[in-house]
């Protein structure tokens, strides 16, 4: 059975079909979550099951678990002829594992850590344990014998090799050399060892030896990638941001492959290391510990400095001329090991234990696993083996795929409650039962027991059944939903993308604030330019008692900008709507007196968010102002959301201050100004048609509706030749200029006062 291939026609009918058969909305439309990619796919949880570099779902390779360890962290492995080796901690063991998964144990070092392994064709073992590192020589037979087959006196043995001419090669650390050890006078149990390379780095972390005998070393600490030529000369291939190196393979065609990690991911601390070998050399001391539940990763007892704001890890390839590119990053996964292996790169990461593989640029997930951390990759046929800690196990790839697997999606965010409607999937189903769907939906982030149960598919739609009706779900703001891939006939099953279709609840708008602004602002867009057109200006001028234009000040948003018209008003709000619907306004208003009066239209329809008008159409008084938002536009009428609120009182003044009683007091006018609706906002005096000087109210304070005011003319300096002082020509022109809080202006003439 194979699903019908038109995404277009699945959009399409998503889109202009409604859940549950209604009508389709304008705006507040049906919605679709789509998985139809390898990044999209990984968002969820995949027990069995892999994502191929097309982004196919499918049951994935077969992996066999050959055994389960006792030991806490199983730390290094290599093949040995009669199955593998591997080194654990924090014990010190050194366990061989058969091809039938049985256990027997080698040998138990002094030292708890064994980092590294080798196993030579005849089946002798040597592993490099650390601190106070060493590395054991264990023979084959039936009693097998560890004995010390050299000491590099360093602190940790990282990696064992053998180079082209059949010595072992010993990476080391904390002074980060390279060693060659051959055997002792012919004695095969003691090796006498050389400095090849002395590093300037803390450690020689990773070994790989090339075909035509160089070696390619990685360090930590400055995170190097070094290739040592036959003749001994070093050369540096690249120079990484993250500190450490911590794997390297390499392909037939000399092309060599290296991980990366960022310094959170590491088991060393390189510059606590280095600091501590520049004092006191072979001192530093490491202590892998368990892990709590819920932490990253296997990590020393010491904890680390430093942090990457990059990539936890990436993977590099290095050309056999030595250019070095970045293949892949993985943002959250420690890389732990990588292998070449029949044309492909695989590659071993944690936190979650997932099994990569690289092939025609792109990065497939072969395998997630219940264990955390995949620490070591192995050649097998016809896939690799490798090994896992937390927990301790050995697996290896075996013909064939899964016969059953699980996938289940990441939980999906509707952002807000919503109604589920259809799920639609296109792939491939070797039969009907080869392939099941079930659905979940809850409030909470994270699924749990408010969630509803798993709800099965209730049937199909379409006649290859790739269709499912799940309108019958509970209302929720997420919603999982789970594959289940059963091989039929050989066959697995596959899936190459998902559409699940929602429609939020339609919620109310919110109207978070309804203000006036100043008496006389009105608000313009911002690309509105008067420069033909009358207007007045942003405020009064006060240089002088005639007002000039001015240039209208701009609003810092660059949308809209305040300009300046004497008897306007202008209400201003902010709304939203939590299902991003469209809004339209409508502003009403009636006097705040008698409470409870009809309220009246003052505009509909409106879309922005501010309205100026012209107050002079109102009497006096004080008013209040209704808005209501509606979501009308992005819904149909029945089923839109509507919002109010309601202004606080909002006083329309048109009537200026009035002169009250003024009185004389020596050089000093005391004069009565008061006004019937607002309080008074300003008061400034001219003498002789000279500048306007601020007026000082008797209280201090010019803030009443009623003020007297205290004025001390003095004489002014004629500015042109003044006439004789008469009875009609008391003194020269004395001016009072009051402004309420309405911006209502008059100006009095108290000559006759002085």
């Amino acid at each position: 059975m194979r699903a019908r291939p038109s995404w277009a026609f699945a959009v399409f009918i998503c889109f202009f079909l409604f859940l549950g058969g209604f009508s389709p909305a304008p705006a507040t439309q049906v919605r679709i979550f789509q998985t139809q990619s390898q990044a999209g796919f990984l968002a969820g949880t995949l027990e069995g099951v892999g994502v191929d570099s097309l982004g196919r779902l499918e049951l994935a390779p077969r992996a066999e678990r050959l055994t389960a360890l006792s030991e806490p962290f199983l730390l290094a492995a290599a093949v040995h002829p009669d199955g593998w080796v591997v080194g654990t901690g924090n014990a010190g063991k050194i366990l061989k594992i058969d091809r039938k998964g049985g256990v027997t144990e080698l040998f138990t070092a002094p030292e708890p850590e064994v980092f590294a392994v080798w196993a030579d064709p005849d089946g002798t073992v040597f592993a490099g344990t650390s601190p106070r590192g060493k590395v054991y020589r264990i023979a084959p037979g039936k009693t097998p014998k560890g004995e010390v087959f050299f000491d590099p006196g360093e602190t940790y043995i990282w990696s064992l090799a053998r180079a082209r001419d059949g010595a072992l090669l010993v990476a080391t650390g904390t002074q980060g050399k390279l060693f060659r050890v051959r055997g002792a006078g012919g004695d095969p149990s003691r090796g006498t060892g050389e400095v090849l390379y002395d590093s300037d780095d803390t450690h020689v972390r990773a070994l790989e030896v090339l075909q035509g005998g160089d070696v390619l070393m990685g360090t930590a600490g400055e995170g190097l990638i070094l290739r040592l030529g036959p003749n001994g000369q070093v050369r540096t291939l690249y120079d990484a941001a993250e500190p450490e190196v911590v794997a390297l393979t390499s392909a037939p065609d000399g092309t060599c492959y290296a991980a990366i990690i960022a310094s959170e991911a590491s088991l060393v601390d390189p510059v606590k290391d280095a600091a501590a070998a520049a004092a006191k050399p072979g001192e530093p001391q490491v202590t892998v510990t368990v892990v709590e539940e819920g932490a990253p990763d296997v990590t020393t007892s010491r904890g680390r400095t430093g942090s990457s704001s990059g990539p936890r890890s990436e993977v590099l390839s290095v050309s056999p001329a030595g250019i070095v590119e970045r293949l892949w990053s993985f943002p959250d996964d420690t890389v732990y090991d990588l292998l070449w292996r029949d044309g492909r790169l695989w590659v071993a990461t944690g936190l979650e234990g997932k099994l990569y593989s690289y092939a025609d640029t792109q990065m497939l997930l072969e395998k997630d696993l219940d264990e955390r951390q995949i620490m070591a990759l192995l050649p097998g046929d016809p896939g690799p083996a490798f090994a896992t800690t937390n927990a301790a196990a050995f697996f290896r790839i075996t013909e064939g795929t899964e016969t059953s697997g699980t996938y289940t999606s990441a939980a999906l965010d509707a952002g807000q409650v919503a109604r589920f409607g259809t799920f639609r999937w296109e792939g491939e189903s070797p039969g009907r039962e080869a392939l099941r769907f079930s659905f979940r939906s809850g409030v909470s982030a994270e699924p749990d027991r408010t969630w509803s149960p798993w709800s099965p598919w209730s049937g199909a739609k379409a006649e290859d059944g790739n269709e499912i009706s799940i309108e019958g779900l509970p209302l929720g703001r997420y919603i999982q939903w789970r594959a289940e891939l059963r091989s039929a006939g050989g066959r697995s099953p596959r899936i190459y993308g998902t559409e699940l279709s929602y429609r939020q609840e339609n919620l109310k708008p919110r109207i978070d604030m309804l203000m006036p602004l100043e008496p006389g602002q009105i608000l313009v867009p911002a690309n509105f330019n008067p420069s033909n057109q009358v207007y007045e200006p942003a405020s009064p001028n006060r240089e002088g008692i005639f007002t000039s234009v001015g240039d209208p000040a701009e609003d810092d948003s660059g949308r809209t900008k305040p300009l300046w018209k004497k008897g306007f008003r202008t209400l201003r709000w902010g709304a939203s709507d939590p299902n991003d619907d469209s809004l339209v306004y409508e502003l009403s208003f009636r006097p705040a007196e008698p409470a409870g009066g009809e309220w009246m239209k003052v505009v509909d329809e409106l879309k922005e968010s501010y309205y100026s008008f012209d107050a002079t159409v109102l009497p006096d008084g004080v008013y209040r102002f209704r808005l209501r938002a509606t979501d009308r536009p992005s819904n149909e009428p029945e089923s839109a959301q509507m919002a109010e609120r309601v202004s606080d009182p909002v006083v329309i003044d048109h009537t200026p201050p009035v002169l009250g009683e003024t009185k004389r007091e020596g050089e000093r006018l005391r004069v009565a100004v008061r006004d019937a609706a607002s309080p008074l906002r300003e008061a400034v005096y001219s003498v002789g048609a000279g500048e306007w000087k601020p007026v000082e109210a008797m209280d201090g304070l010019l803030d009443g509706r009623s003020e007297t005011l205290l004025i001390e003319p003095g004489n002014p300096q004629p500015q042109k030749p003044q006439k004789p002082q008469t009875p009609e020509n008391p003194g020269g022109l004395l001016l009072l200029r009051v402004t309420d809080a309405a911006y209502n202006v008059i100006t009095f003439d108290l000559s006759r006062s002085r």
